[in-house]
């Protein structure tokens, strides 16, 4: 059988992605935000369920009920009032195209296996989670068939095995598959097939379809305009060949006319939707989010290790150090991988939330693979000719195919990954672990954990907060004596605790504190934060703040400390402590503060 390596390694990335999506970690069996038709997902989707159930686009008021029952999300953000009265979804409505078909099974058989036909009970779960594996396994055979034109059976079969089971596309082709990354992934693999295929027999259909793909992925995210560079591009080695290419597209003129209508067409959908609703041909629905096109944060969306790509996903490092050999294997590809790649890095980090909220490493470049493929297998053909390095770069790979498959399992099952808020301490002190105690999650908000390294410890300010100010409507018992600090709904925030603190002395400053709770404050940005400040006069010369809600737990007692590298370079002469409680309305007690300073 031809390429038989790489039609075997397809099955075993198919089998892995199957078992992923579906043994692993089930999206569609779970529920609330951690359901399939939850978070982002639920506001591409929300299209459908507006025009085919509800029969209510401009209004979504069937959201508000949806969210009670389903609670796909922490608050009900899929659609913003318009000053026109209306409400305009906040994504684009390509992926509800796409979803459309696996949407339209649900609604026939949800009747008739007995759940309700809302849009959001288990058959619509299962109908996108499974039609999105789908989606996958499409994506990943037009990428083999692809990467076949360019490269060896054997590159291409280790190509598929490295991107699958060492990237974060397993995450999103195989748990968060109902996400725009994998369907764009397959339109991305579509787009080059296609575009291959055109350049060397045109037809009328090829081009329709070009236009089709470029539209429904801009229709997506419109940002993703960019794939329009992959067919101008594809196949220009040399300036000389310009003007082959310009003869080439005006003897087929007709077919490039028909890519564009078509592609416009599918664009128009998004500006007729808007016009129907809010009577304004454009509107930005993003509200207060935006890009920075002339600073954009690459640096921090490449290395960080809040989120940065190739810290996450170090075995795409492999794909740019390839395009080094990608140019001597094929210079015909070379410059439109190449401008295309660094386009989407620049567009994709431009965005001001670069960390694209809860992601696993850099989402928003998982798509960018299918092209992102050729200099890797470039990269992988280039080493298997090397003897000397043959066996090294394979072992590097499978460490990165072993972290890869941890960090996916931290970011399910472990808990221990934080997306979003990852930091370099934190990040190393839970390196390839398995299991630490819940204290080690307050290097998310701050750098500092002395631990046992502390040396001539001295206390130096204690209050037991006996006359400290009473609230009343505190629903916890005291810990200690007659009084506790309390915050909660009606008391977001604590008396400040001042204290003299002179310059002189040990670097090293703990503040210790017994916390009490009734119920945990799941959400991040609302969680009650022991915060202590260093100063000089009124000016803060160095703040730390811990978020105790992730290591306080439902009617949880418990001892929480946090430590703060005093400035060397810097006078202070006090510190402060207070409690806030960020418009939570859990309550939480605090009491037997104790402040310490050591070498």
């Amino acid at each position: 059988m031809q390429h038989r390596l790489s039609f075997f390694a397809y099955l075993v990335c198919a089998a892995v992605l199957l078992g992923a999506g579906l043994l692993y970690y089930p999206k569609w069996n779970k529920d609330h935000t951690e359901a399939t038709l939850s978070w982002d997902v639920s506001g591409y989707y929300f299209y459908l369920p507006a025009i085919f159930i509800y029969k209510d686009l401009k209004k979504v008021a069937f959201r508000d009920s949806i969210h009670e029952k389903y609670q796909p999300a922490d608050t009900p953000y899929q659609a913003f009032q318009h000053p026109s009265g209306n409400y305009v979804m906040k994504y684009s409505c390509g992926l509800a195209l796409q979803y459309l078909p696996f949407f339209l099974v649900a609604h026939a058989l949800a009747p008739l296996l007995g759940y309700p036909a809302d849009g959001f009970s288990r058959p619509y779960q299962v109908a996108i989670s499974l039609g999105s594996l789908l989606v996958a396994l499409l994506g990943l055979w037009l990428l083999r068939r692809n990467l076949l034109a360019y490269a060896s059976d054997a590159a291409t079969a280790i190509t598929l095995l490295l991107i699958v089971l060492g990237t974060n596309y397993l995450d999103y082709a195989a748990i968060n598959s109902a996400m725009t990354h994998n369907y764009l992934f397959t339109l991305y693999a579509g787009l080059v097939a296609l575009t291959m295929s055109w350049y060397k027999s045109p037809t009328l259909l090829k081009a329709a379809g070009i236009g089709l793909i470029i539209g429904l992925a801009a229709l997506t995210r419109p940002t993703e305009i960019l794939a329009a560079l992959i067919p101008l591009l594809w196949g220009l080695s040399t300036w000389s060949e310009l003007r082959q290419r310009w003869a080439f597209w005006q003897k087929h003129s007709a077919h490039l006319f028909l890519a564009i209508v078509v592609c416009g067409l599918i664009g128009s959908l998004q500006l007729i939707y808007w016009k129907a609703i809010t009577g304004q041909w454009l509107v930005y629905s993003y509200e207060d989010q935006g890009f920075s096109w002339l600073s954009p944060h690459i640096d921090q969306g490449v290395f960080s290790f809040r989120a940065g790509w190739l810290v996450y996903t170090p075995m795409m490092g492999f794909a740019v150090l390839g395009f080094v050999p990608l140019h001597q294997q094929q210079r015909s590809i070379f410059w439109a991988v190449l401008v295309f790649f660094a386009l989407f890095l620049y567009v994709t980090f431009a965005w001001d939330i670069w960390w694209y909220g809860g992601s696993l490493g850099q989402r928003a470049m998982v798509q960018s693979y299918a092209v992102l493929a050729f200099p890797l297998a470039a990269f992988v053909a280039f080493f298997m000719g090397q003897p000397a390095w043959r066996y090294l770069t394979a072992a590097v790979c499978v460490f990165f195919i072993y972290y890869n498959l941890w960090l996916t399992h931290q970011a399910h099952k472990g808990g221990m990954l934080e997306p979003g808020f990852m930091t370099r301490a934190y990040f190393w002190r839970i390196f390839l672990r398995y299991d630490l105690p819940p204290e080690t999650r307050k290097l998310l908000d701050t750098d500092h954990d002395f631990g046992a390294n502390r040396r001539n410890v001295q206390t130096v300010y204690e209050n037991n907060f006996e006359q400290a100010e009473a609230w009343e409507a505190c629903p916890l018992p005291a810990i200690e004596g007659k009084r506790s600090v309390c915050i909660g709904a009606g008391r977001q925030i604590s008396e400040t605790f001042a204290f003299p603190l002179a310059t002189e002395g040990g670097r090293k400053l703990r503040a210790i504190a017994v916390f009490r709770s009734a119920h945990k404050e799941w959400n991040t940005w609302k969680m009650a934060q022991f915060i202590v400040k260093i100063k000089q006069g009124d000016q803060v010369v160095r703040e730390r703040s811990i978020r105790v809600f992730r290591i306080l737990n439902d009617n949880d007692t418990r001892e929480i400390y946090i430590d703060v590298k005093l400035p060397s370079r810097r006078s202070f002469d006090r510190a402060e402590i207070l409690f806030w409680n960020a418009d939570s309305d859990k309550s939480l007690a605090v009491d037997q503060l104790r402040v310490e300073r050591a070498d």
